[in-house]
């Protein structure tokens, strides 16, 4: 494809799935806050579990909207607080697991991080591969977790910016864009690319390659 080719096509993934999971459920990821930083990281542990995208993003909005915003008021809450409310957004499959789970990763995250993820930046010396891994101690958190995490976060750390795990690279090349983070990065600007990687993978999540080709 020609460059005016690419431009095109990512323009029409952009204005078709262009919103980041945070932008979706209202996390202002920009802010670079703890409790934004927080929301995220429960944001990507609910995300990486065997639901559809659209449940993990009411349950996500459901806590936030119940209060547990930060890990202190998380930790705070009781097991059966948490599962009253994410049983009734599109988690009662896995309610009880999701609430410990969630728990767990409150006191994890005060325990280590005095509740501020930028002090997992800084332990990691702002390096990515380093961060990914601090993120995968995290109970809940594995490698999916910490790519959603890093996907979404890469408009507030620099370090991170390009990022692009093997799911968005699998579904730029099935739609003709460059295979590569760096290639890809350089298509859009800096600010346009969290986005352009969210449109890849809800493309994928939703099987719906067939739109662009």
């Amino acid at each position: 494809m020609t460059r005016r080719e690419h431009a095109a096509r990512i323009d029409a993934l952009s204005s078709r799935y262009g919103t980041t999971f945070a932008e979706e459920i209202g996390i202002d990821v920009a802010k670079n806050q703890p409790a934004p930083l927080f929301q995220l990281l429960f944001a990507s542990l609910l995300f990486s579990a065997r639901i559809s995208a659209q449940n993990a993003a009411r349950a996500t909005r459901a806590l936030i909207d119940a209060g547990l915003t930060t890990p202190h008021k998380m930790a705070q809450a009781t097991w059966q607080e948490r599962v009253d409310v994410i049983t009734w957004h599109g988690y009662k499959r896995y309610d009880e697991s999701t609430s410990t789970r969630l728990g767990e990763l409150a006191g994890d995250c005060l325990e280590r991080y005095r509740g501020d993820l930028r002090h997992l930046r800084d332990a990691a010396g702002r390096d990515v591969s380093a961060e990914r891994q601090r993120l995968m101690e995290f109970k809940g958190i594995g490698p999916l977790g910490a790519d959603i995490f890093l996907r979404e976060i890469q408009i507030a750390w620099d370090e991170v910016y390009p990022y692009a795990d093997d799911r968005i690279l699998t579904a730029a090349k099935r739609l003709g864009l460059p295979a590569d983070t760096q290639k890809l990065a350089e298509l859009v600007p800096r600010e346009a690319f969290p986005r352009l990687v969210a449109a890849l993978i809800r493309v994928q999540l939703n099987k719906a390659y067939d739109e662009f080709t």
